[in-house]
């Protein structure tokens, strides 16, 4: 090794000794007129060290210093190091390699910076204090959670990276095959279909770290390829599946934080809906939603008395933060959000309503209106009129504007939520559209209604949200063929469209599969709360920006004409 030590590990222990560190220089600054101090920097730490002023070294320089570790003298000790109380004096220094002044400053300065000019160099910022620990609590991450699936009887076993396009719904990256012109492969979107395959071919329990690839837009907690552990589990019911993936998500936190979290709470889609408008609800803050249908059940109020569902949230002492100029953009956020309007009313002195609307509502409603929302005076109240799924989606919104902390922020929430709709509405041919996949089982207490009521069925799905942050989804599958055909019957899939789309996957169901169902969250995602971070970008190594042009390497790229023609593709000019 061409050091002894970390440049951080060193302590007050090891006075006296000769030792040589290795890294990057942070910072030159003169001292007198034959020394100068160097601080060293390695992804441990700094230490400074004590050289001849004749050694020609600045920022960014790789050097490794050879020394005695000393005691600081009295007054020059820096206790915001771990290594501030010592230093390497009598040092000689080894240059690596020069380096020239960096585009920008690799400290917390760097927080400032533009993140694309970050991002072409990318190989600098990782440098930095703050991208270290990310990536090394992403590492701990990666590692609890191997360990947690190998102390449960997992099996780790990579699946394709070129598989054939998927039913999964997000669109695929494409890539074309050299030797059979005019087909591709598609980057899978998830492991799903093999992971299931897995299960008929009698693993039993499987895992993976899978990296997964879907062409959406970026935004803070989505890039074009994301890592997320994928597990599948044979002859198990929900509770089965969401108790392992719990463990590994515990464990993780645990190995982070050093803290284990608390069991995680499990609610039904429903009742997220109900009380937080949102299938991620975030548990940090208050403000559920209050029902209010039954206040208004005789109204005059016309925009109250017309709708299906009414509901409400408080925002406590919040009134006079809330001027008109401000309810109004309020207003517009909720209908650009599906509302046709937000009422908002201002409790006053001795139960007063100040709002437009009050003058619409009876003596008897507004005394209900406040008993329902415990109001007093200096609350804002906002309401929403519509048919449920709109009034729950717009204060679901319209509670995360107002309270929501960023997602980084403590304590850590979890929650499950199970009990999804199996479907979500219907196509232009009146068919449900499936809420999670063609292969989700239906709760088996709703499988009367299969034909009949579509709509109300549950599936047996669930989700993980942390913060309310979405971490993952899973199901228990469809397994026996019979119910397989009725779900693609509802969905207006005929047998032979099935065959030519799932048959690879279905066939291998007709020699015996056993109950099996299977989960997956993504890493990216912890690793950013964990890490304190807001945006996922923060914790992978090499990201793209939101255009999804890589500012390093310029990817993508164009591709030159010999190699479109050996692939049999043509570039057609761009449409307006």
């Amino acid at each position: 090794m061409l050091r002894s030590h970390l440049c951080g590990e060193l302590r007050q222990s090891h006075i006296g000794e000769t030792v040589t560190v290795a890294g990057w220089v942070k910072k030159r600054r003169e001292h007198g007129e034959h020394l100068a101090f160097v601080d060293l920097r390695d992804h441990s730490g700094v230490i400074q060290c004590v050289v001849d002023n004749s050694v020609d070294v600045r920022s960014e320089y790789v050097i490794a210093v050879t020394g005695k570790v000393s005691q600081r003298p009295e007054g020059t000790t820096n206790d915001s190091l771990a290594t501030g109380q010592i230093e390497i004096k009598d040092a000689t220094v080894k240059i690596f390699s020069a380096a020239e002044p960096p585009p920008f400053p690799l400290d917390e300065r760097a927080n400032e910076v533009d993140e694309m000019v970050r991002l072409k160099h990318r190989y600098l910022d990782l440098r930095r204090e703050r991208m270290q620990k990310n990536l090394r609590v992403r590492s701990k991450i990666n590692a609890a959670i191997r360990n947690s699936m190998v102390e449960q009887d997992f099996v780790e076993v990579e699946t394709p990276m070129l598989m054939p396009t998927t039913p999964e719904g997000a669109r695929e990256f494409i890539v074309p095959s050299r030797q059979k012109p005019g087909s591709f492969y598609a980057l899978p979107q998830s492991p799903q279909l093999y992971k299931q395959l897995l299960m008929l071919g009698g693993l039993d329990r499987y895992f993976q770290l899978a990296r997964c690839l879907r062409d959406e837009d970026l935004r803070a907690d989505r890039q074009y390829e994301f890592i997320q552990l994928d597990l599948e589990m044979s002859f198990v019911e929900v509770d089965d599946v969401l108790d392992a993936a719990e463990k590994t998500v515990l464990d993780a936190a645990e190995a982070v934080t050093g803290v284990r979290p608390d069991e995680v709470p499990r609610i039904t889609w429903h009742e997220a809906m109900e009380r937080f408008g949102t299938d991620k609800p975030d548990l940090r803050f208050e403000m559920e939603l209050v029902e209010l249908t039954d206040v208004f059940a005789s109204t005059e109020f016309k925009a109250f008395s017309s709708a299906g569902s009414i509901k409400g949230i408080k925002a406590d002492g919040a009134a006079s933060q809330w001027g008109r100029n401000k309810l109004d953009g309020l207003t517009n956020e909720a209908k650009s959000m599906g509302a046709k309007g937000l009422v908002w009313i201002k409790v006053a002195a001795d139960g007063v309503l100040e709002s437009p609307v009050a003058k619409f509502m009876s003596e008897g409603e507004q005394a209900d209106l406040l008993k329902r929302f415990e109001a007093v005076e200096g609350d804002l109240l906002l309401i929403v009129a519509d048919e449920w799924h709109t009034t729950c989606e717009v204060l679901g919104g319209v509670r995360n504007r107002l309270g929501r902390p960023p997602v980084s922020e403590g304590p850590y929430k979890y929650l499950w939520v199970v009990d999804f709709p199996l479907f979500v509405g219907t196509d232009e041919q009146g068919n449900p559209k499936p809420g999670h996949h063609a292969f989700c089982h239906p709760h088996p207490e709703d499988l009367e209604k299969l034909e009949s009521d579509p709509l109300s069925v549950r599936a047996w799905a669930y989700d993980l949200v942390l913060n309310g942050w979405e971490l993952g989804s899973g199901s228990i599958r469809i397994h026996d063929p019979a119910l397989q055909k009725r779900v693609f019957t509802l969905l207006g899939i005929s047998d032979e469209e099935a065959e030519e789309r799932f048959g690879f996957f279905l066939n291998p169901f007709k020699f015996g599969a056993p109950p099996h169902g299977g989960f997956a969250y993504g890493i990216d995602r912890l690793a950013a709360i964990l890490a304190g971070e807001d945006n996922i970008r923060e914790v992978i190594a090499f990201p793209k920006p939101q255009s999804g042009i890589d500012p390093m390497t310029a990817a993508p790229t164009v591709i030159d004409d010999e190699t479109l023609e050996e692939l049999g593709l043509k570039v057609l000019p761009q449409l307006d």
